[in-house]
């Protein structure tokens, strides 16, 4: 697998459906990171078994600091995954979704997410993904 190939720029905007995003982020997604996309309580800290709590998608976490491309493979192959393939041996506790989620489901959420932005971070973050695509890190 490639990392990167999930790349949200890679659709159209009518091919992300909000609504299915939202549905499945209730039903994958907010067991950990909250109903209204708050975390878990001390987030910035771990936990005793050394993992992070799961941190918030609103703009108070860090979810929007990262291209789409980071946010698409963390969701589909995890935390442990990722940080492996840059050569760290860490388990953030994020599990991955691809044997559960289909690309398309990924990029609805992540959609769904983007969308409860201020439009301020919403652009902020979309200039860290033109960078990323251009950089050719994706």
């Amino acid at each position: 697998m490639v990392l990167g190939q999930g790349f949200a720029g890679d659709l159209a905007a009518g091919d992300l459906k909000l609504e299915e995003g939202a549905a499945l982020y209730a039903e994958n997604c907010a067991p950990c990171h909250g109903a209204v996309l708050e975390g878990q309580p001390d987030w910035r800290s771990p936990g005793p078994d050394g993992r992070f709590p799961a941190p918030p998608h609103d703009e108070t976490g860090h979810t929007w600091h990262h291209p789409d491309s980071v946010l698409f493979d963390y969701t589909k192959l995890g935390g442990k995954v990722i940080m492996a393939r840059q050569g760290l041996e860490f388990d953030s506790g994020m599990p991955g979704f691809g044997g559960s989620l289909t690309d398309q489901q990924i990029h609805n959420i992540l959609a769904y997410i983007r969308s409860t932005w201020p439009e301020e971070v919403r652009e902020m973050q979309a200039e860290r993904t033109r960078a990323d695509t251009e950089n050719g890190d994706r």
